[in-house]
C-alpha cells in the first residue's frame, strides 16, 4: 500500500522535533557548547523547512486535523516533562533546568509518537 508523500501526523511529530531541538539548546548554551548549538540551530533550520513543505501538500481535509494533533502534542509534552519530574524527583539528583526541559520535551515527542503508532494500528486492524 502506498502511503501518502505528507500526512497530519507525520506533521505533528516533526513540528515535536523542532521543540525538542530549541528545548535542547540551552542545555549547550549552558555547557559551552557551540559546534553543537550550530547543529542544532541547522537541523532545525531544515526541519522546519520540510514540515512548512509537508504542510503545503496536505489537503484542506487534513490541514483541519492538524490542530487536534497539535494539542495532543502539547498535552504529552506536559506529561513528558511530569514523568521527567517525577524520574529525576525519585531516582537523581537534582539536574539543571536546561536538562530537565531537554529529557522532558523528548519523553513528550517519544510518547506522543508512539500513542499516534497505537492509534493507527488500532484503527487498522
Amino acid at each position: 500500500m502506498q502511503r501518502a508523500p505528507s500526512s497530519p501526523q507525520r506533521i505533528s511529530v516533526a513540528l515535536g522535533l523542532c521543540l525538542v531541538m530549541l528545548a535542547a539548546l540551552p542545555r549547550y548554551l549552558a555547557g559551552g557548547h557551540e559546534t553543537r548549538q550550530t547543529l542544532i540551530v541547522i537541523a532545525l533550520v531544515l526541519v522546519a523547512s520540510a514540515v512548512f513543505v509537508q504542510w503545503r501538500m496536505l489537503s484542506v481535509a487534513a490541514r483541519q486535523t492538524l490542530p487536534r494533533l497539535l494539542k495532543r502534542l502539547v498535552m504529552m509534552m506536559l506529561l513528558g516533562m511530569a514523568g521527567m519530574g517525577i524520574w529525576h524527583a525519585l531516582f537523581t539528583d537534582w539536574i539543571s533546568w536546561q536538562v530537565f526541559i531537554s529529557h522532558g520535551a523528548t519523553l513528550g515527542l517519544l510518547l506522543h509518537a508512539l500513542s499516534l503508532w497505537w492509534l493507527n494500528e488500532q484503527q487498522t486492524s
